[in-house]
């Protein structure tokens, strides 16, 4: 049995603009152990996809579908219930540390409330699991930092600590939120070790939502790509960056750095914006960006479809040239 399944994700917000889909109809599966990299330009959905299996969707919005995990239904579970399982079996990095963590209580009561309410340790001890805690994450003089409000904090400091947080109760499924995006390299090659090293111990499936594409092929063993609230493609993650099958997800990689090539050369980019979530264009949404996109992609929406072992993608046109080439 898979740790993680969802099934038909929606999660929509009625505006006084319209109906914004902000994830329409996404299906994940995660096995004990795995990493998935979520992927996709800002607005794809990916965040909210994330937001949406804690139970953490903030009104108006509506969530349907199924988010099964360790084969228990998490949507319409309670509050009570839902605080029973965040940061105990199941656990977030969020993106915004300054938001997250609050300003009024130091960096160790938040810390130790976690250890003192899942796993039931006194308040001496949760305090001395957070000081190796912090020091695992590079935090230096880490008694100190616990006795420090947030603010006194810099913002990779925080960041840090919220990665701390995630990880002290060993969780089964750790979602990460853009992770590393306040550290410097090294620190940030110091946290992706330390993820994947209590994968190792505890067999922890991370869901790693990142812009850093080179952050996924060296972790991801899956690769989820989303456009508009919806996935595109997904497929192991060898094959699908060696191979994309979606235009939108070669257009990404293609839009990467490189060290090798003739000085000069101009960075490729995918032409034009992400349509309007309260708007979005019949048909394929990437549609207007796409440069193969013909009349039939902009009338009918296509549907994920298997395309070889473990990989899907959503693009008829693609599937029939590369049929052709191979022909």
């Amino acid at each position: 049995m898979a740790l993680l399944e969802v099934r038909d994700l929606r999660v929509t917000f009625e505006t006084h603009h319209g109906t914004v889909r902000a994830v329409d109809g996404v299906d994940l599966a995660l096995e004990p152990g795995e990493t998935l990299g979520l992927v996709g330009e800002s607005g794809s959905g990916k965040s909210m996809t994330n937001l949406a299996l804690l139970g953490l969707i903030p009104a108006p919005g509506r969530v349907e579908g199924s988010v099964l995990f360790e084969g228990e239904e998490l949507l319409g579970r309670s509050d009570q219930d839902l605080r029973r399982i965040r940061g105990n079996r199941l656990a977030m990095i969020f993106q915004d540390p300054m938001t997250s963590l609050n300003p009024l209580l130091t960096v160790g009561r938040q810390l130790t409330e976690v250890l003192e309410l899942h796993k039931g340790l006194a308040r001496r001890e949760a305090r001395a699991r957070c000081v190796q805690a912090l020091g695992d994450v590079g935090i230096p003089s880490p008694e100190e930092r616990l006795d420090q409000y947030p603010h006194e904090l810099s913002g990779g400091m925080r960041q840090r600590v919220m990665i701390a947080m995630g990880l002290l109760c060993e969780p089964a499924l750790l979602l990460a939120d853009e992770p590393t995006t306040a550290l410097d390299v090294t620190i940030q090659a110091q946290i992706l070790e330390l993820m994947q090293e209590v994968q190792r111990r505890h067999g922890t499936a991370i869901v790693l939502v990142t812009h850093d594409l080179g952050v996924v092929a060296g972790m991801a063993d899956r690769v989820a790509v989303m456009y508009a609230g919806r996935l595109v493609e997904k497929g192991p993650t060898g094959p699908l960056f060696g191979t994309p099958l979606h235009p939108y997800t070669r257009g990404l990689l293609e839009s990467v750095p490189r060290l090798e090539g003739a000085a000069g050369h101009a960075l490729d980019s995918i032409p034009g914006s992400p349509p309007d979530p309260a708007a979005l264009p019949p048909g394929c949404a990437f549609a207007p960006r796409c440069p193969l996109a013909e009349d039939s992609c902009r009338a009918e929406r296509p549907p994920l479809v298997d395309q070889g072992p473990e990989r899907a993608s959503a693009c008829p046109v693609a599937a029939a040239r590369e049929e052709g080439a191979q022909a």
